[in-house]
């Protein structure tokens, strides 16, 4: 006798189940309603990319890359990848669109899955959720703002309390190359003190030490020559109009000198939004990004000045299902259910006229539950109890001959009968009060 295989979702992978769909579709419904606010339309990209797009937007040495992107060959020979991110690929919409003949600046945004090949871990999966949001076309430090006070409304919106939102600016191809200099020639001297991942990135690309999240590395960080000292001009009157729209628009941030971001394309501005609670700080951050001034121009040789960020949901989840949790646990009773009315059924005919009513209750913008499967009355009202039906409606023979139907009050236990065709306007009377 063979032994059955027993299969479950791949490492790192996770289903979605009926009872967490309500907090995805919070969180999606949440962040579409503040994005179209803020003049921001709907973009959708494949799931799957020319591998090349993000080898050379996101950037060769950058651990997304090296080391987490799901590659394969199709069968006619395309080199392809399961996006690892959003910002390449709607910068390869935009341009393959024509989009810099619009009006410009074009704001999208999105939200899907994402797939990194990277060590499971707390908060973190290798098929994962995002928000995003892009602008393109527009330069103003204005822009840079609004992005991360979309993004701070959106959580505050999902009642997240305590947020802080770090700030740096990382310069751009004329400050920078001076930074990198020096920063190499300080982690040269102590290469001996830094993780193996950071002495690779100090090889390749020094800037993303700054990004470690290794204990080993922290000290280094810590006194490491600050780019915020070393900014053009151009960069440094940035980044002072960023911090002053900040402070016009009352937003809570702080300065994080060694804050970099980890993708090659960003420029002058990046953020994080973080809870500032113990447990924030070991979650890590709810949202970031930051300006992309280069990627347009790496990509098509357009010069598009562009910025945008996004928010990992299944983070957001983790919290608002912990919350949710100690609120249920605190208040020791039954979970609410937002559906109100149960339609039991008894025999054929009953069931036959039940799913024009069903129709009908739709139409009325009433959620009704019903188990057409079961035959026993006691069974069904049982049902209705058990996900706190306030009334339940009752279908038998006699009734769907008659053309009546039962309202049993599930509190009281109180019956009465009414015209089929008057029980909508009579729940819609009822649920009201």
């Amino acid at each position: 006798m063979t032994k059955q295989a027993k299969f479950q979702t791949p490492s790192g992978m996770h289903d979605i189940l009926p009872e967490d769909q309500p907090i995805y579709q919070k969180i999606y419904n949440t962040a579409a309603h503040v994005a179209e606010f803020y003049g921001f339309q709907r973009i959708d990209t494949p799931i799957i990319e020319d591998a090349e797009l993000f080898s050379k937007g996101v950037g060769l040495t950058t651990d997304i890359v090296e080391k987490q992107m799901y590659t394969f060959k199709s069968k006619g020979g395309d080199y392809l990848a399961l996006r690892p991110e959003f910002t390449a690929a709607i910068s390869r919409s935009y341009i393959e669109h024509g989009m810099f003949n619009l009006s410009q600046p074009v704001k999208l945004y999105t939200s899907g899955p994402l797939f990194r090949y990277e060590r499971p871990q707390f908060g973190r999966f290798r098929q994962f959720h995002q928000i995003d949001l892009e602008s393109f076309g527009e330069k103003s430090p204005a822009i840079d703002t609004q992005i991360i006070q979309i993004f701070h409304n959106i959580l505050k919106e999902l009642k997240f309390k305590n947020l802080v939102i770090e700030v740096n600016s990382i310069g751009d191809s004329q400050c920078r190359p001076y930074y990198k200099k020096l920063l190499t020639n300080y982690l040269k001297a102590r290469e001996s003190s830094l993780c193996s991942d950071c002495r690779r990135r100090l090889r390749e690309n020094p800037l993303r030490v700054l990004d470690c999240k290794e204990e080993k590395c922290q000290p280094v960080k810590a006194h490491a020559p600050q780019i915020i000292d070393h900014l053009c001009d151009e960069c440094k009157v940035h980044f002072k109009q960023v911090l002053e729209f900040l402070d016009e628009a009352e937003l809570p941030y702080r300065l994080n000198p060694y804050l970099v971001r980890g993708l090659d394309y960003y420029t002058k501005t990046v953020f994080e939004i973080f809870e500032d609670t113990e447990q924030g700080k070991a979650l890590g951050a709810l949202a970031g990004g930051g300006r992309f001034d280069a990627l347009v121009k790496i990509l098509s040789g357009k010069d598009v000045p562009a910025t945008g960020a996004a928010a990992g949901v299944e983070r957001i989840v983790q919290v608002l299902k912990e919350r949710q949790k100690k609120s249920f646990d605190a208040s020791q009773g039954k979970e609410p259910s937002q559906i109100k009315v149960f339609l039991a059924q008894l025999g054929e005919l009953a069931k036959r006229k039940s799913l024009r009513l069903s129709e009908e209750f739709r139409k009325a913008k009433i959620p009704i539950a019903e188990s057409l499967g079961k035959d026993s009355l006691k069974t069904q009202l049982r049902s209705a109890d058990k996900i706190g039906a306030v009334y339940a409606l009752i279908l038998g023979q006699k009734e769907a001959l008659e053309g009546t139907i039962i309202i049993r009050d599930m509190r009281s236990g109180k019956q009465d009968i009414v015209k089929i065709e008057k029980v909508i306007a009579e729940m819609q009377k009822r649920l009201e009060k």
